[in-house]
């Protein structure tokens, strides 16, 4: 499983929930939880253990335009 920890997720912007990114995406929140499972999406975890993705990221993905992730060096 492929997830990207930040020391302050916070401060990359807001985070949404699978559900939010779900309706964007107009797919099921499992589908979304499957992409970050597969690394297709980077996020992070709550205290809590639940998934939470950047919005600026997920904008991009919408948009078409490819991110490059520091992770995929």
């Amino acid at each position: 499983m492929r997830t990207s920890i930040t020391e302050s997720p916070l401060s990359q912007g807001n985070l949404l929930t699978p559900g939010e990114v779900a309706v964007l995406f107009r797919v099921d929140p499992k589908t979304v939880t499957r992409w970050a499972q597969a690394g297709k999406l980077s996020a992070v975890r709550t205290l809590g253990g639940h998934r939470r993705f950047h919005e600026d990221e997920v904008r991009q993905l919408l948009t078409g335009i490819p991110t490059q992730r520091a992770d995929l060096g």
